[in-house]
């Protein structure tokens, strides 16, 4: 017959079903003078929001040239084409000169340079084309909008076909159509497609200049929570 001779048996009440404690504390938020408890973030996130926080009137600035921008874009949509179209113009100068540097280089270190250089030579030439006919450059674009939304929506229309009614055959025929529709009426008024695409230019960076300034004032306030926020609570001993 043996016994337990355990002088320390082990505990059977309740406290013996409960799970170890890890010690490891949730971080705490000081809100109104209470410590209410938040989510553990990670390391990268936090610091993220931290630095956003700082720089909130780096997002403010986006926000209010987005705000700018869409205004004049929807005021005098002809004016603000012509500007993006030489500032398109400018670009292409540009990455044409530094095409041509690239293909020197690669001349003196005895590579490939031929289609360095072409490439270089016509953006150069586009570029000019661009800066001195702007209203030429606008119509082409918008012909080339016209002709990527005819093709879109005949690629939209031959896959609709292939669909079965359950799984959405009409949807993709309809946006094929609009698509369609949308090119002819480009190609049919190409000064008022270019208008009305100004126009969808403008709405958008109005909202979403909007939404950045409304972002800005946001992480405004939590800089302000966070720098404003009382001392720690103290721990007990």
């Amino acid at each position: 017959m043996s016994a337990n001779n355990d002088p320390n048996p082990p505990d059977s009440g309740p406290a013996a079903s409960r799970p170890a404690s890890n010690n490891v504390s949730s971080p705490a938020t000081i809100t109104d003078g209470r410590a209410t408890l938040t989510p553990p973030r990670d390391a990268g996130d936090a610091a993220m929001c931290a630095v956003l926080a700082e720089n909130w009137w780096a997002v403010a600035l986006r926000g209010v040239f987005g705000i700018l921008f869409g205004l004049i874009a929807l005021v005098w949509p002809v004016a603000t084409m012509l500007s993006l179209a030489l500032l398109f113009a400018a670009y292409l100068l540009a990455d044409g000169v530094f095409g041509i540097v690239a293909a020197v280089r690669a001349a003196q270190a005895n590579e490939r340079w031929g289609l360095l250089l072409a490439e270089g030579g016509l953006n150069i030439v586009m570029g000019v084309i661009a800066a001195l006919f702007p209203g030429a450059a606008l119509f082409a674009f918008v012909i080339v909008t016209a002709a990527w939304a005819l093709v879109s929506g005949g690629l939209m229309l031959a896959a609709a076909f292939k669909l079965t009614r359950e799984h959405g055959r009409w949807l993709l025929a309809l946006g094929g159509v609009v698509s369609i529709i949308y090119g002819l009426l480009l190609i049919s008024a190409p000064l008022l497609g270019l208008v009305v695409l100004t126009w969808w230019l403008g709405a958008y960076a109005l909202a979403f200049g909007v939404i950045l300034l409304v972002l800005a004032f946001r992480l405004r306030g939590q800089k302000n929570q966070r720098t404003g926020a009382g001392p720690a609570l103290p721990r007990n001993a």
